[in-house]
Parts: C-alpha cells; structure tokens; sequence
C-alpha cells in the first residue's frame, strides 16, 4: 500500500530571510481507532476483536505505568519506547534540577526488522491521483 505526499514551499526555520525551498510532506488517509486495529489483531491472533481492543487498552496502561517507572519499553519487532525531556540550560550543576524540564517526550527507537520493513515503501504524488481537469485546476496549489 503506498503512502502519499504533497509538496510544499517553506522557510528554513534557522533561515527566516532565506530562499523558501520545496518539501514532500506525507499525507495521512485518516485514523485506525482502537476498534479498526483490535479488528485487524483479531484477524491475526486467535483473540476476538473485544478481548484485542482490551490487550490494546491493557498494554497502553502497562507502558505509561512501566515509562513512569523510569523504564524503557521494548514492544517487540516494533522496537522500544523511552522517554526523553527538553529543559531549560543552567549555568551550574547546582543550579540543575526537575524545574527546567520544559515537556516530557514519548520516543520510539524502531527495530532493525521495523525499519527494514519501513524501507519497502511506495510513493505517489496525491496530485498524480486526480484527474487530468482536476490536476488544471489545482496547478497554483502546492
């Protein structure tokens, strides 16, 4: 299945004043709620779609309590989720503590089979999809 993408014109962010360059951004085709991913779990496993949509609710819980235990999470072929803070800096060790931590941060580090996997992926562009008139149409868009 292919993921799809845009392309859009921005700024350097570091370079405000500088040349707006071209970027692709992908574009999401929705969400896959808890239901929709217990349902294909269910296909997968010998669960029924309600006792995966509860293994779902039930890991969410065991993770955010194992996180909050200053543990990393390993989930498999998917790989391991750790948590990570951005802080204020402080001119001396002393001056170091819990009040400079500006946001807690979730990260997935992906396996090698995850990323191995991710790696297989197929690009089109959305406007490649669109009929020719639709395409005229929409030419000054990004």
């Amino acid at each position: 299945m292919p993921l799809f993408f845009n392309k859009m014109q921005r700024r350097n962010p570091q370079d405000p004043e500088g040349e707006r360059k071209w970027y692709v951004v992908l574009r999401s085709t929705g969400i896959a709620d808890e239901q929709e991913m217990a349902k294909l779990l269910s296909e997968e496993t010998t669960l029924n779609p309600k006792e995966a949509e509860m293994a779902i609710y039930q890991l969410f819980k065991v993770v955010v309590r194992q996180l909050l235990n200053s543990k990393t999470v390993p989930l498999g072929s998917i790989g391991t989720l750790r948590l990570t803070v951005s802080s204020e800096g402080a001119d001396t060790e002393k001056e170091a503590n819990a009040n400079l931590i500006k946001e807690l941060n979730v990260r997935l580090v992906p396996s090698e089979e995850f990323k191995q996997e991710l790696k297989k992926a197929e690009f089109i562009y959305v406007k490649d999809m669109l009929p020719d008139n639709q395409q005229e149409a929409s030419s000054g868009q990004a």
